[in-house]
């Protein structure tokens, strides 16, 4: 038992490294930047948004960076198409969960997205992380700019309804805008260089 702080600890920290900045809409890699920052490299393809993080239940065992959800948006840097999806990182006692589906305010079904589930420890009792997220369409976002609410749901049963505010819209649309600049190559000139002057 007496391992297992270690290890609680050495779990939430990677997955809040890795939560909120990934490289590719389906493969979360790196570490986390700013809230509402883009999070870019030239040598990728998609720039990262992330959006500012909210408490969804309160942390768990008291270990910060836990039991949070985000808005993190994808821009293609080759053809400036952009995909947000709600991330959700859920840390719980008990029997596992497993959330397997998610649904918008008027209960039609979202695509659905498992990043990850972990065993922390089974000493005195199983504890697990999940890592899962749904995907939101820029026009369902502009739709809402008051905010709106998600339910998830998973296989034991449970669910979970996580509202998003108007402040993380806005935040993140803010930051969209600053990522496109990011994304638009370089302006090319259309007039025609002028003539080299002959040497005198």
């Amino acid at each position: 038992m007496r391992h297992a702080p270690r290890r609680i600890v050495a779990v939430f920290l990677g997955a809040a490294l890795t939560a909120c900045a990934p490289e590719s809409p389906t493969h979360p890699i790196g570490t986390a930047g700013d809230a509402g920052a883009p999070a870019h490299d030239d040598a990728t393809r998609f720039i990262g948004v992330i959006g500012t993080r909210a408490q969804h239940a309160p942390p768990f065992l008291g270990v910060p960076e836990t039991n949070f959800y985000c808005l993190r948006s994808f821009v293609d840097r080759q053809t400036g198409e952009i995909q947000t999806q709600l991330y959700v990182s859920d840390s719980y006692s008990g029997a596992e969960r497993h959330w397997n589906a998610a649904r918008d305010g008027a209960g039609h079904p979202l695509r659905f997205i498992e990043i990850g589930r972990n065993e922390i420890t089974c000493d005195g009792g199983c504890s697990y992380l999940e890592e899962f997220a749904a995907n939101i369409t820029e026009s369902e976002l502009r739709a809402h700019p008051q905010g709106f609410a998600l339910t998830f749901t998973a296989s034991s049963g449970a669910e979970k309804r996580i509202v998003v505010s108007s402040a993380q819209i806005s935040g993140q649309f803010a930051a969209l805008d600053r990522s496109r600049n990011l994304a638009q190559p370089a302006a090319v000139s259309s007039e025609p260089a002028a003539p080299a002057k002959p040497h005198q």
